[in-house]
């Protein structure tokens, strides 16, 4: 994805967290050669009926040239696409999955930006599900201004029937950006494109593919959702993990999160080989679902084993009752 883009500390207590098991089992991790024993504190906090105060709805055509129409708070709310859970305060972004929509045309769908800006820290996401079908294209990611000089970080990010999460550095200055690939033991994933270098024509950006079955759509959904983390460090990288429900750590349950206590990341960027500072900066975070699109569709839908055409699939309602997010909290700690 790409383009356009407080602290509320809840009194009550995050039990969707409740049963997470021991870090005990993560090998400490030396990120980029310097290893570091931080604790990291809770800058701004992001949970329950409270939650849509601090995100903005955006409602512009889709960047990315999906089959969506994105809506305002009050339009999402009024037709169940944006709303809070009374039992366990999980908020949810859906796309429609009720209404008669012609092949080729858009669905109402959701995609929302923090007020909040930020140039560095730990950035944690605790989902129980995520959308899921052909054509459809969730993520999770932040970006900065005037894309691509500010830079994009693609946390969570995949199409269709994707099995795996792909996470992704876009940068778009003369400042070099790549992946080190001659530090692969720092990453467990799997590099698919090495230079981050990106434009409005070729903007693939340097993606590494987790390597676990459950970071992504269904085998995400089917153990329980988990943890997606971002540690933006400007002076070692940055480094992304993925915890599975019943491997959250329990510093991360206790809201102490040490990330040197998590073992390797499924993706790492060097600040050897990449200029942080310079080629990312006031970046906001997004969550959105889109459908078909520059990436979902064309090619890349027939290749992922849906049939027949993409913009045929969003006339099929029945395909989106499990395109949403239901997100238990999304957190910044520095």
């Amino acid at each position: 994805m790409h383009s356009f883009y407080k602290l509320f500390l809840a009194a009550l207590p995050l039990t969707t967290l409740v049963g997470a098991h021991s870090s005990s089992n993560h090998r400490p991790i030396t990120v980029g050669r310097r290893s570091t024993d931080k604790t990291y504190t809770i800058q701004d906090f992001y949970l329950g009926e409270d939650f849509f105060n601090d995100w903005d709805f955006f409602t512009g055509s889709d960047p990315t040239g999906g089959n969506v129409i994105y809506q305002n708070k009050s339009a999402a709310e009024s037709k169940g696409l944006a709303y809070v859970n009374d039992s366990d305060y999980s908020t949810v972004l859906a796309v429609d999955s009720t209404s008669t929509v012609a092949a080729g045309g858009d669905r109402d769908a959701v995609r929302i930006t923090s007020q909040n800006s930020y140039n560095g820290g730990l950035f944690i996401m605790d989902a129980s599900k995520m959308p899921v079908g052909c054509s459809t294209w969730p993520s999770f990611w932040t970006v900065g201004p005037d894309w691509p000089y500010g830079g994009e970080i693609d946390i969570v990010e995949g199409i269709n029937d994707q099995a795996k999460n792909q996470m992704t550095l876009h940068s778009g200055t003369n400042h070099t950006c790549t992946i080190d690939t001659d530090d692969s033991d720092e990453y467990t994933g799997s590099v698919l494109s090495r230079n981050c270098y990106s434009t409005e024509t070729s903007d693939s950006g340097c993606s590494i593919m987790d390597n676990s079955s459950t970071s992504f759509a269904y085998g995400f959904n089917n153990a329980g959702g988990g943890v997606f983390a971002l540690l933006w460090d400007n002076s070692t990288g940055m480094a992304m993990w993925h915890f599975a429900r019943a491997d959250i750590p329990d510093d991360l349950t206790d809201q102490v999160p040490t990330p040197s206590t998590w073992g390797t990341p499924s993706g790492f960027w060097s600040a050897k080989t990449c200029d942080i500072t310079d080629n990312f900066y006031d970046q906001q975070m997004v969550i959105d679902t889109t459908i078909c699109g520059n990436w979902a569709g064309g090619d890349a839908y027939s290749k992922s084993g849906c049939s027949g055409k993409c913009t045929d699939m969003v006339a099929n309602a029945t395909n989106y009752v499990d395109a949403k997010w239901v997100i238990n909290y999304v957190a910044v700690y520095q």
